[in-house]
């Protein structure tokens, strides 16, 4: 373990340690595999928090300057930036994988190529959406939007917005590399000190300068082209200032990129990218349908989620820590380790959101009141809420499950788990909740009300928990792992 990680305390880290040792002292999970996850993990969740917190500050310095229609304007343009992330991401989640494997079973030059592979796969993946985005930002914006004045801001958002998405890309092939190699710590320094930068550069250009929505965007473009310029330095040079030594250095000369290099990370990426596209393009339906119950219902469930996707952070980590510890062990053709590994990791996981998502079911009140005052509505929202505490637990066993299946290259289970639980169950039942159905025989069919919106929350994340877990039980991915390791290393 790093000096740096154990020389630096931090309540994130206090408490993954804390929860660590009492499921150690349980027989649930070995002290040092808590400890080597939580040094894994923490700098992630961090990460996380810092890019929660930079798209909360975009928000509100827009609504402070321009109004409500800016807000609503970037609102409408962020899924377009969302799914060229989930393209991004689904790639970087082929690049822990094999990086991971490479590090401890391979040589340099497998690793470098694992790298550059990727890096090549979502440049030209990202590229031309980053073109689509620049082209045709009202006709765009224009699906998901009805008024004019939020059409106009978010198009002028997205216009810009989408000269930094091969950058962003980039960044999350550069961060997962680094885990890959067991080093969470240095991506986290990176990217959190590009959410600084990001709120700093937009407090001038939306602020000093005037610039509005556009003001926003371009800071977000700049600070992911100052973040991927740190990346660069620090593979090719093997250090940068303030952050220290990179585990790994790569050459950007050799070797070349074949078609069957390519063909590896897609077939472990198109999964990945699937799952990510699936779960971002549900937003869409979904709140279409909330907003049938109206706008009080509607403000509830946003919050709901807003509080969801806080609390769901420590999967960020607890994730990649999974695929980053059971890649290693695969590279070494360790599998029992691996599967040890993978077992653990998902117990701490669960463990921990179990912790967060009960201490904030105590406080849902007083954690609802930080969004609203209205005493008509916060009952309502407190509920909402107290639903999203129990959904987020199955997003700590999805995620867990989720990372040794993604470190041996068995992608495709996520996918399915995803897609089934928000297109099956939960965009279904939520429908339900407001519409009459007609059906053969009767007349209608009454509408669920609201409770069904309260069920579509925990399906959502319920669902696809129980798919992926089974997978991983199962314990076909040890299998289909030896198509992708090093040939050095030998299976059980």
């Amino acid at each position: 373990m790093s000096s740096r990680w154990s020389s630096l305390p931090n309540p994130i880290r206090w408490l993954l340690l804390s929860v660590g040792a009492v499921l150690a002292r349980l027989g649930v999970i070995d002290p040092r595999r808590a400890e080597r996850t939580t040094d894994l993990a923490w700098p992630r969740i961090v990460t996380g928090l810092a890019r929660m917190s930079k798209s909360a500050a975009d928000v509100a310095m827009v609504g402070i300057a321009l109004g409500p229609a800016a807000i609503a304007g970037v609102g409408l343009a962020a899924p377009y930036w969302g799914l060229a992330f989930a393209v991004g991401g689904g790639i970087a989640g082929a690049t822990i994988g094999l990086v991971s494997q490479h590090y401890t079973g391979g040589t340099d030059s497998g690793l470098s190529l694992a790298v550059t592979t990727s890096a090549v796969v979502v440049a030209a993946l990202t590229l031309p959406l980053g073109l689509l985005y620049w082209v045709a930002p009202e006709s765009l914006i224009g699906l998901v939007g009805n008024d004019a004045a939020s059409i106009a801001y978010g198009a002028d958002y997205l216009r810009v917005v989408a000269l930094g998405i091969p950058f962003a890309a980039l960044n999350l092939i550069g961060s997962r590399t680094l885990v890959g190699a067991d080093d969470a710590w240095t991506p986290m320094v990176i990217r959190a000190g590009g959410a600084v930068a990001n709120v700093a550069l937009n407090a001038v250009l939306i602020f000093a300068l005037g610039m509005g929505v556009v003001g926003a965007a371009i800071g977000t473009v700049l600070a992911n082209v100052l973040v991927l310029a740190a990346f660069v330095v620090g593979f090719t040079v093997g250090r940068l200032p303030l952050v220290g030594a990179f585990p790994v250095t790569l050459s950007l000369e050799r070797p070349r990129v074949t078609v069957a290099d390519a063909r590896d990370v897609v077939s472990i990426g198109t999964p990945l990218v699937f799952t990510n596209v699936a779960r971002r393009a549900a937003q869409f339906p979904m709140l279409a349908i909330v907003a049938l119950f109206g706008p009080n219902v509607l403000a509830a469930y946003v919050v709901a989620r807003r509080v969801r996707d806080l609390m769901d952070t420590p999967g960020w980590g607890f994730s990649l820590a999974s695929s980053s510890l059971v890649g290693q062990e695969l590279g070494t053709g360790d599998e029992r380790s691996a599967d040890t590994y993978g077992r653990e990791v998902l117990w701490f996981g669960t463990a921990v959101y179990l912790v967060s998502g009960g201490l904030v079911l105590v406080f849902a009140e007083q954690v609802s009141r930080l969004f609203v005052d209205d005493p008509s509505i916060l009952p309502l929202v407190t509920t909402f809420v107290m639903v999203a505490c129990i959904s987020v637990v199955f997003r700590g066993i999805s995620g867990g499950a989720t990372g040794p299946l993604r470190a041996s290259g068995d992608t495709r289970w996520p996918f399915y788990g995803q897609v089934l639980g928000l297109y099956v169950f939960a965009v279904p039942i939520a429908f339900l909740g407001a519409a009459t159905v007609p059906i053969p025989g009767l007349e209608a069919v009454t509408p669920l009300g609201i409770e069904a919106l309260y069920a579509a929350l925990i399906l959502e994340t319920l669902v696809p928990a129980a798919v992926t877990y089974y997978r991983f039980s199962a314990g076909h991915w040890k299998a289909i792992s030896r198509s992708y390791r090093p040939e050095t290393s030998a299976s059980d």
